[in-house]
């Protein structure tokens, strides 16, 4: 597999398994059933017409259970950084999916670049919000990296 088709196939397992979270928090369909639901009939599907990238399976799979998994360590960096006042209710729910595996993957997926992560969770922003939301991403999971990744968060 080439560098960039890589890098798409990774781009695509971190759409999904933001597009999974959310709809794990929204329905509380089992972790197992919907991580075969989305190879059944999402990953590198064509629905309505647009073709979706073959996301890297075990890369997605280690996002949606790792960040299931390890949700209170996850939701506990991520108030640890939100503005006073401010909880994990008052965020919508996609945007603590999208907060949720990226924090995961800075907590557990070492072999990943810090600016990578946050660069991508970031378009993933990009996708369902406005600029303002996507600078907030930039700066929680910034703020996190530092913390959960010191010595490499430059």
């Amino acid at each position: 597999m080439s560098a960039s088709t890589r890098s798409r196939s990774r781009s695509a397992a971190r759409l999904a398994a933001v597009q999974a979270l959310y709809q794990h928090d929204m329905e509380g369909t089992p972790i197992p059933r919907l991580l075969r639901e989305f190879h059944e009939h999402r990953l590198g599907a064509v629905i309505e017409e647009d073709e979706y990238f073959d996301a890297e399976r075990d890369f997605f799979d280690d996002l949606v259970s790792g960040a299931q998994a390890r949700l209170g360590d996850v939701d506990q960096a991520i108030v640890g950084k939100l503005a006073s006042g401010w909880t994990l209710d008052r965020l919508d729910r996609p945007m603590r999916a999208i907060l949720r595996a990226g924090t995961y993957e800075l907590i557990a997926r070492h072999d990943v670049p810090v600016g990578s992560v946050i660069s991508e969770y970031v378009d993933v922003a990009k996708a369902f919000y406005d600029k303002r939301e996507s600078g907030f991403v930039n700066g929680l999971l910034d703020a996190i990296a530092k913390e959960v990744r010191p010595a490499r968060a430059e």
